[in-house]
């Protein structure tokens, strides 16, 4: 199911665009062969081009299985900031925060002498990644190709700009929000409470009991609301497939479980929810699931959330979902149960309760 529902390699512009610089003679790959990948995708050019000595930073657990898969050496987590690299090549976020912390991060691993490569779809903000790795480490040079933008720096000798370095590397460190809880940019909806799990957490009912599980959890808002709003919850497991959500998220829940007062318990899980294959059964889950990679609506992974639900429940169970109005679940949803009721339709989005699992 993941590898239909996150094709990432099967079209990934920005991933062919980055080599263009070495097929066309303009950069060399270094001699010793050591590269840091940030953020790197699998894809056709990436098994043409990678060497022993290669490191395929990603966080995102479909991208990072995937080149897993390929054979490629993977770091899931953030890499040795001490480890210094004559290339790092760099597929930057859209969001523009935790694009330049993940430039600051690049250029405090580049060895001396070495070069930090970045594409970007122009829809993307290729631009104003360009004009910020500039500023962070001087003059760069570009090449337009398959319409990204390719940008790399001259040989480095450090940041060209010390302080804004240390600046930019703080933005990736998990801090409150406007509402109170702790995020990071990137995160969906960072930084805010998301319109959809609000409305589904105002809608939870009080009566919820036992082992409950939040599939596609985020920086853990609902996880956080149930402990809140349910008192009969035992414990808690939140999956998510974004690593970098889970320090967030662990930290929410520990002030959730302190505020709360008693001894319930929760778990966090760096899961690819659409693979299914959730290792426990509960008596509850709650999902706002993802629609959507990039710009594209995906309704096959909120699919593959309720194919996940309906396999990890107890019989007498119940699924809590929130989805956009306009997503065609509900078929998915009566197939799999035998009572599905909307509960909830405001502000364009939809409560869904499920119950009665069919086997």
């Amino acid at each position: 199911m993941t590898a239909a529902v996150f094709s990432a390699a099967a079209n990934d512009v920005a991933l062919d665009a980055l080599f263009v610089p070495f097929t066309t003679g303009v950069l060399s790959m270094p001699a010793d062969r050591r590269v840091l990948f940030l953020r790197a995708r699998d894809g056709f050019r990436l098994r043409e081009m990678a060497q022993p000595g290669w490191l395929c930073q990603q966080s995102f657990k479909p991208f990072a299985d995937a080149l897993i898969r390929a054979g490629l050496h993977v770091s899931t987590g953030d890499s040795d900031e001490n480890e210094r690299y004559p290339l790092v090549l760099i597929l930057p976020p859209r969001q523009r925060d935790e694009a330049r912390a993940l430039f600051a991060r690049a250029v405090q691993q580049t060895a001396p002498g070495g070069v930090v490569l970045a594409s970007m779809p122009n829809t993307e903000g290729a631009k104003s990644g360009e004009a910020d790795l500039t500023r962070l480490a001087g003059a760069v040079g570009h090449l337009s190709k398959h319409k990204c933008r390719v940008f790399w720096t001259q040989p480095l000798q450090g940041a060209a700009d010390p302080s804004l370095l240390d600046e930019w590397l703080a933005l990736d460190v998990p801090r409150q929000n406007a509402a109170g809880y702790v995020s990071r940019p990137g995160l969906f909806a960072w930084d805010r409470v998301d319109t959809a799990s609000a409305l589904l957490a105002a809608h939870l009912p009080a009566t919820l009991s036992g082992r409950v599980a939040d599939l596609g959890a985020g920086y853990g808002y609902l996880s956080a609301q149930v402990l809140a709003r349910c008192p009969q919850v035992s414990s808690i497991d939140l999956y998510e497939a974004e690593a970098r959500a889970l320090a967030p998220a662990r930290i929410n829940l520990a002030n959730a479980v302190r505020e709360r007062g008693n001894d319930a318990s929760f778990a966090l899980h760096w899961h690819d929810v659409a693979s299914g294959g959730l290792p426990q059964h509960y008596d509850a889950i709650v999902s706002n699931p993802p629609f959507h990679q990039g710009r594209a609506d995906l309704p096959d992974l909120g699919r593959a959330f309720i194919h996940a639900a309906a396999d990890a429940l107890q019989p007498g169970g119940s699924f809590w979902l929130v989805a956009n109005r306009h997503l065609p679940y509900e078929a998915t949803l009566s197939a799999r149960f035998s009572a599905v009721h909307t509960v909830a339709i405001q502000e364009g989005f939809k409560v869904i309760q499920a119950s009665g699992v069919r086997v």
